[in-house]
């Protein structure tokens, strides 16, 4: 304990300082695109004391949704996290369009981690669980049928996951004969696809056929795996389920107890997934297109989710979407974290799942690519062999880079955190600035 007679610059020799955090600044931003089950570009922050911070954004997003943003970061310390982020997030939105401004605050909140030497779960104000707890995706089977369903769901339970999320999506009902009623004009005409609207007009429905073949699949999945694994499903009938639809098919499956049926409406449409989320016994997930605190406000206030399910390279990185899970939490709503990311948004996911109180669970969805692990280092072999994953008390997200393996998986045409000096010139609002 220090007493009067201590002086102050003793007690500051006495720290251990991994930088001198106020005089770090930004010097560059960089990208580089890897393929995964889609697109996933990675980003980088750079400082002028050689320490640099890794965010991702929003797969199947645009690197230039972060790029946009250079000039607004560029000479700033990257430690005035909460500054940074309300000088950017007016450039961000929904879905996609949030995957810029979030990269960027994970980045910041990695840099800042590294430079204090302190994990960003402790940035977070400390974490609830050392161990966070995966749910693993699961995408429709080539075959989709009962035992294709089986087959990939028994094979996720093999890897040590106890919960397990699958689909039935919209062309689970039209590979099926007599799944769907009505005009198949949807397909026929791709072109008008933007302006259907499900239910209404001369698009298709599903049939009291389609109810028992998600019924039979829900079933032989359930018996499949046993009572003690959670199960929810993904894709709920999507582009076809009215509210209506939506719980006639939730009502027939209550009887196998899922943990949730996840967007079973379109993101924007908050009153109907009350409806349904109101009719249903089984919880409703939704939100992994929301940008924003505001953006889960009603839906939160309301009960229209019976989880949110926000994913963080959208609803605006670290800090913003702990302030999302916290909220709920104050009206009985948990969270889980949707994550379709390389292992950079994957070690953020961690952790903020260690951070929120209210957690269920945090998506896997690297769980079919074989070189997942090793696109960075710290991330050992058998991260999750138990279907939870140790939060890690290194510095910052805990992770850094493995170049070669990263440069084997580049989008063509992409490269290996390139100069963006064109970028220099570029501004948010404007074209360019004058010489």
């Amino acid at each position: 304990m220090r007493n009067a007679s201590t002086p102050l610059d003793t007690i500051q020799d006495s720290i251990r300082t991994a930088s001198q955090p106020s005089e770090l600044r930004i010097t560059d931003i960089r990208t580089a695109t890897i393929v995964g089950h889609g697109y996933y570009p990675m980003l980088r922050i750079d400082t002028n004391q050689g320490i640099h911070g890794l965010g991702e954004v929003r797969d199947g997003a645009h690197h230039d949704t972060a790029m946009r943003l250079k000039h607004l970061l560029v000479g700033q310390n990257p430690c005035n996290v909460d500054y940074l982020f309300k000088s950017i997030k007016r450039y961000g939105g929904e879905s996609r369009e949030g995957g810029g401004v979030s990269g960027i605050e994970i980045a910041l909140m990695d840099l800042v981690g590294k430079a204090y030497g302190v994990p960003c779960y402790q940035l977070l104000g400390g974490k609830y669980r050392d161990k966070v707890r995966l749910y693993g995706d699961t995408p429709a089977p080539a075959k989709m049928t009962p035992e294709g369903y089986v087959e990939v769901v028994k094979a996720r339970k093999a890897l040590g996951l106890t919960f397990i999320k699958f689909d039935l999506p919209g062309q689970l009902f039209e590979a099926t004969p007599g799944a769907l009623i009505g005009s198949k004009t949807r397909y026929e005409y791709p072109q008008y696809r933007q302006w259907y609207v499900p239910g209404r007009g001369p698009g298709p429905r599903i049939s009291q056929a389609g109810v028992e073949l998600a019924v039979e699949i829900t079933r032989a999945v359930r018996a499949a795996v046993g009572d003690e694994i959670s199960l929810c499903t993904d894709h709920f009938g999507e582009g076809f389920c009215t509210a209506d639809e939506a719980i006639r098919i939730g009502h027939a499956l209550e009887p196998f107890n899922l943990a949730w049926v996840e967007d079973p409406l379109p993101w924007t449409d908050i009153a109907n997934h009350k409806k349904v989320a109101d009719a249903l016994l089984t919880p409703v997930a939704a939100g992994e297109d929301l940008y924003l605190w505001e953006g889960f406000r009603e839906a939160i206030e309301t009960r229209a989710f019976d989880i949110i399910h926000p994913d963080m390279l959208t609803s605006g990185g670290l800090i913003e979407t702990k302030r999302i899970a916290d909220h709920a939490e104050r009206f009985g709503i948990p969270t889980a974290l949707h994550a379709c990311c390389s292992p950079i948004g994957f070690m953020a996911n961690v952790h903020l799942g260690a951070a929120v109180a209210s957690l269920v669970a945090v998506e896997h969805h690297g769980l079919d690519l074989p070189f997942f692990t090793s696109l960075v280092t710290g991330l050992d072999d058998d991260y999750m062999a138990d279907g939870y994953v140790s939060v890690p008390a290194r510095p910052g997200l805990g992770i850094d880079l493995n170049e070669d393996v990263i440069r084997e998986h580049l989008r063509d045409g992409a490269q290996y955190f390139a100069d963006t000096s064109e970028w220099n010139r570029l501004r948010v609002g404007f074209d360019r600035v004058p010489h």
